[in-house]
């Protein structure tokens, strides 16, 4: 039986020869993941210990947690939150991760998303393991039953394919290509599925950009994506794998839900409307072009990684932000702070005006510098719904680091090459 990518993880992971979709089956991840969040955390360990009794675990080493929110006011109840998190971490044996940055870039560099793993997480931008040939699903707070069981029970999904040529126009990155699928597909464009990428297109496409994209499939209606390994992630992964992996590669004349091909080189800069990833809200760049903003803000899970700064560096070289306008930048992690650091991008982006912040997922859920009553920001952050970075008065648009980049310039919304071209 030929299969997908998605259904020989799953079979691998669920002890069996071959699974197909719609089977409901037992499934054992590689790693059950988690970042400390009050109501998540908390009190997922809490049933654990009182309600399921359970005082030591089998196999620790598959639990892993991150703290990467709630990290920049210094209150005492961050604090409180994170001791709770440290407290059981020790009593449970579990890896905990602190302020090493977000947890969804951490948890690859740490070796965790390889080429045929299975990694669950209760947040769905776990999805952005899928960038290296591994399948990130997020499954809320279904978590403990993992937890307590160390295996969870899992429709097996369908697949769309999305065959990739051509490669990026200047200005252009995988943001654009999600908003374009977004937008032509719908929001509901591949529920419930897994979105498979492939082609040269694919192959072109750096890790850094395939995590962007895997990491926002979510807003397609996907349980998740992967791309097929190639040589770029096998290299990755044999440089930081935390275990053995098996990559998987989808079989000839595996069944898929639908099949769409999609030239890169064809894709311009566009850009998110506030309320929602939903395909009505997608525009092109030019169509919103003078559009006033008074924040902008690379970072997050989706965009904050070494090419995102370094494509805000390239805007920004010589240039200021503009009058008005606040420019935050927030690495993906201390390793990418690290990097940006040493590579000067962050000396060009301070010299723009720009405010480089410590690595967590602060910003991006409007917990730190939240937004004001009538404020627009442009944002490369993961969600645009109204109150997600301060007050429900205020708009997000969301757009990639190039084009959050040129219209902190600018002080409207722009595109990379408005910018350049000037």
């Amino acid at each position: 039986m030929a299969s997908t990518i998605t259904e020989k993880i799953l079979a691998r992971a669920a002890g069996v020869d071959v699974v197909k979709a719609g089977d409901n089956l037992p499934v054992r991840p590689d790693y059950m993941i988690a970042y400390d969040f009050p109501g998540y955390t908390d009190v997922m360990f809490r049933q654990m210990h009182d309600d399921f009794g359970i005082r030591t675990l089998a196999e620790s080493e598959r639990y892993v947690v991150f703290i990467d929110h709630m990290l920049t006011k210094g209150t005492e109840k961050e604090q409180e939150v994170h001791q709770v998190t440290r407290d059981w971490c020790a009593f449970y044996g579990i890896e905990l991760h602190e302020a090493r940055g977000i947890g969804h870039q951490v948890m690859a560099e740490l070796g965790y998303a390889v080429p045929g793993n299975f990694l669950i997480h209760f947040d769905g931008h776990i999805s952005g393991a899928g960038a290296f040939g591994a399948l990130g699903w997020g499954v809320r707070r279904d978590l403990l039953e993992a937890w307590v069981s160390g295996q969870i029970y899992l429709d097996v999904p369908r697949t769309t394919r999305f065959e990739l040529t051509g490669e990026f126009a200047p200005g252009v990155d995988s943001r654009d290509l999600v908003h374009h699928i977004i937008g032509e597909f719908g929001a509901d464009g591949c529920a419930h599925q897994v979105m498979e990428f492939a082609g040269p297109g694919a192959r072109a496409m750096s890790i850094d950009r395939r995590q962007g994209l895997c990491g926002m499939a979510m807003f397609t209606g996907a349980v998740s994506a992967v791309f097929e390994p190639d040589d770029a992630a096998l290299a990755y992964a044999r440089r930081v794998a935390a275990t053995d992996f098996t990559p998987q590669m989808p079989d000839p004349g595996a069944d898929y839900a639908a099949v769409h091909t999609i030239d890169l080189s064809a894709l311009s800069p566009q850009v998110v409307l506030p309320g929602s990833a939903r395909s009505a809200n997608t525009r092109e760049v030019v169509e919103l072009n003078g559009t006033p903003v008074t924040k902008a803000f690379i970072g997050s899970c989706a965009s904050g990684r070494i090419e995102d700064i370094r494509a805000a560096a390239l805007i920004l070289d010589g240039r200021k932000v503009a009058p008005g306008v606040e420019l935050n930048v927030v690495p993906t992690s201390d390793a990418v702070h690290r990097q940006a650091e040493d590579e000067g991008l962050l000396d060009v982006l301070r010299a723009a005006g720009a405010h480089i912040a410590r690595s967590s997922c602060d910003f991006c859920f409007g917990y730190q510098k939240p937004l004001q009553p009538d404020e627009n920001c442009i944002s490369t952050g993961v969600l645009n719904i109204s109150g997600r970075m301060g007050s429900t008065d205020a708009n997000i648009y969301m757009g990639s680091a190039y084009t959050v980049a040129a219209s902190a310039v600018t002080g409207t919304i722009a595109s990379a090459g408005e910018v350049t071209r000037s």
